[in-house]
């Protein structure tokens, strides 16, 4: 078996104590990923290609609440990692304006390792 080594990655993080339905969790996922994937493909165009180009490596990390999500933003951002907040609608399941989840990359896997390392799986 072939293990591929991957330079890039990104993580995404998702406030695990709103009780979020999986379809909402992974709506909320698809928000922060593609935010973040966009704004590296803008303003880090060549790490967002090789990213692009090894798979697209993403990770779906816990976080306690939104304390927690908004420190590991603002860390990313303040280390010059592209970065999402997702706010959400409120048309369903939590009130207009909850901060449900965050996406931090594409980027190299060992700065985002940095900031995220030490999370727990979803």
């Amino acid at each position: 078996m072939h293990l591929r080594k991957f330079r890039f990655k990104q993580c995404i993080l998702i406030r695990v104590d709103l009780k979020m339905s999986i379809g909402k969790i992974i709506a909320q996922a698809c928000h922060a990923s593609l935010e973040a994937a966009e704004e590296a493909r803008k303003l880090y165009p060549e790490a967002y290609r090789l990213w692009r180009k090894e798979g697209g490596k993403k990770v779906v990390l816990r976080c306690s609440g939104e304390n927690e999500l908004t420190e590991y933003y603002n860390k990313a951002k303040k280390a010059g990692l592209p970065a999402s907040l997702i706010r959400d609608a409120g048309l369903t399941e939590v009130p207009p304006g909850t901060i449900t989840a965050a996406a931090i990359g594409p980027a190299r896997e060992e700065e985002v390792d940095k900031i995220t390392g030490h999370l727990k799986l979803l």
